[in-house]
C-alpha cells in the first residue's frame, strides 16, 4: 500500500500530521514541526478554546490514530503523527506564545517522546489500540507542561 494514498481520506490526513509524517527521516518530528502552526492558530482563540481544542485533539486522537493503524496494519505506525500534535499541544495549554515558549515546548516534547521516562515507556509498551497510541504523548505532553510552567514562575 503506497501510504500517500491514505491522505485522501480525512481521517488518515489527520492521522499522519497533513503529511508531515510520511517524512522519510524523523517524522515524529516533523508531525511536531506541524504541530506549531496549529498551536498559533489555537491560541488565537482564546485560553478557554485552546484547552477545549486540545482535549478534542486528544479524544478524537484515539479514534484517528487507530483508525489508521489499522488501515497500515501495524500499531503506532511512524507515519502516525496526529499523537505528536495533540501532546505538543498539551505542552502548550496555558503558555503564552512567543517563539521561546513554541521552541522550549518543541524540546522538552521531543525529549520526553524520544527517552520516554517511566510512567511514559510503561505505558507505550503495555497499551496497544488508539488509546495506546495516543497516551505517551499525552504524558510527554503533560510532563513538558509542568516543567514550561513551572520555569514561567521563574523567569
Amino acid at each position: 500500500m503506497k501510504y500517500a494514498q491514505l491522505l485522501k481520506n480525512p481521517i488518515h490526513f489527520l492521522a499522519l500530521g497533513f503529511g508531515s509524517g510520511l517524512s522519510p527521516k524523523a517524522p515524529g518530528t516533523m508531525g511536531t514541526v506541524a504541530a506549531i502552526p496549529v498551536v498559533i492558530l489555537a491560541a488565537m482563540l482564546g485560553d478557554a478554546a485552546f484547552v477545549v481544542l486540545t482535549a478534542v485533539a486528544c479524544v478524537l486522537g484515539v479514534y484517528i490514530c487507530g483508525y489508521t493503524a489499522k488501515a497500515m496494519g501495524e500499531h503506532d505506525h511512524p507515519a502516525i503523527v496526529w499523537d505528536e500534535i495533540a501532546g505538543y499541544m498539551v505542552a502548550m495549554i496555558l503558555v503564552p506564545v512567543t517563539w521561546q515558549t513554541l521552541l522550549l515546548a518543541f524540546v522538552l516534547f521531543r525529549f520526553f517522546d524520544v527517552l520516554k521516562p517511566w510512567p511514559i515507556s510503561w505505558l507505550d509498551k503495555h497499551v496497544s489500540g488508539g488509546f495506546g497510541i495516543m497516551i505517551d504523548d499525552i504524558l510527554a505532553g503533560l510532563a513538558s507542561l509542568a516543567i514550561i510552567h513551572i520555569l514561567l514562575q521563574f523567569f
